[in-house]
């Protein structure tokens, strides 16, 4: 099976390992090859252009793993492509238009975008939970941020990082309605070296059905915090809560708690699980090796996942909802984080935990 990652940076390498990963432990003979600006310190082959790639090199997958600004240029370079496709978050950017990218892909014989947290057995109990005792959304929250204040990566800046909030709030309550913005409030800054006025924070009011959803999302968080609050009504009449929190303290170590109160005010824990998963070689990979694992199967068996892939009409969906928090957000003056000289960035070797 032949694997074609284009841009071998931060999320190529990660692919790179878990595809590596998977692969041996499946015993699936690989080969894994890249497309990139320049070529790097790697045995991997390399090519300096995608056509030459495809042609060449003819991958049963392709992961486009470029940086988000890159993402739908790369997609369209894929026009007649019928192998599998990964895209990692999110689709485009909120310039970019969309109809070029979904008619590049349409003859594609599979595509995933990669929404992380839903390979998190934590999110995907609760998704059990909410389905089999037909809970009924009230309300419900997050806070997701993270800091990438001088990263060295261009961005199309905290689109990228509120996707996976919004998907979750959707993923866990599929049948709650659609998920409709109402306003947004906004920052941009000269935190990425793709601007000086880059959408980095945004809080905002929605929809989901007719639960109202509050949110609050940043890449200029100052410690990474990603929280997703649910409040249900069972069919009892009751309040339920559950909270997701995701990578805390280290990549992977997520944690589900879902409770109810008596009505003395005594909380009353219902279920509990903290996940901190230690595999050697797997450090900040667990969940993407899952994700890895189960296109693996499709590709390679025609295994259907447990739940479908995020699909290209889900990717668009969200990039819809993306492109209005960039529009529509009102925002104050830019502000400065550089007012040197020179701005020190956070380079291509730093720790992962640094770049997540």
């Amino acid at each position: 099976m032949n694997v074609l990652i284009i841009g071998l940076g931060y999320a190529g390498q990660r692919f790179r390992q878990a595809f590596e990963h998977v692969t041996n432990r499946a015993g699936v003979s690989t080969s894994i090859a890249y497309v990139g600006r320049r070529q790097k310190a790697t045995p991997l082959r390399y090519f300096a252009c995608i056509d030459s790639a495809l042609q060449h090199f003819t991958p049963d997958i392709v992961v486009v793993s470029a940086n988000d600004i890159s993402h739908a240029d790369v997609l369209r370079q894929l026009a007649g492509y019928q192998g599998f496709v990964v895209c990692e978050k999110p689709l485009a950017t909120p310039t970019d238009a969309l109809n070029g990218v979904q008619d590049a892909l349409s003859g594609v014989g599979g595509f995933a975008l990669n929404l992380i947290e839903r390979y998190s057995q934590a999110t995907q109990i609760l998704r059990e939970w909410v389905a089999r005792h037909g809970w009924e959304l009230a309300r419900a929250s997050f806070y997701w941020g993270k800091d990438r204040i001088n990263d060295y990566r261009p961005t199309c800046g905290v689109t990228s990082e509120a996707i996976h909030a919004l998907d979750l709030l959707r993923w866990v309550c599929p049948t709650a309605g659609p998920l409709r913005l109402d306003g947004v409030l906004g920052i941009r800054s000269d935190f990425s070296v793709s601007g000086l006025a880059v959408l980095d924070t945004v809080q905002l009011t929605a929809v989901l059905g007719s639960a109202p959803v509050t949110g609050y999302s940043s890449f200029v968080n100052v410690v990474r915090q990603r929280t997703v609050d649910f409040s249900f009504i069972d069919r009892e009449d009751q309040l339920i809560h559950a909270r997701l929190t995701f990578d805390t303290p280290r990549w992977d170590h997520d944690h589900l708690r879902i409770w109810m109160r008596d009505i003395d005010g005594t909380e009353l824990v219902l279920h509990e699980l903290r996940l901190s998963p230690s595999q050697s070689g797997l450090e900040t990979l667990h969940k993407l090796s899952e994700f890895c694992q189960q296109v693996l199967d499709w590709v390679v068996r025609r295994q259907p996942p447990p739940l479908p892939f995020a699909s290209l009409d889900d990717a668009v969906e969200l990039q819809e909802l993306l492109n209005q928090l960039e529009h529509r957000a009102l925002t104050p003056a830019a502000a400065r984080y550089n007012r040197g000289a020179q701005r020190a960035l956070l380079v291509e070797g730093s720790d992962l935990e640094a770049l997540g």
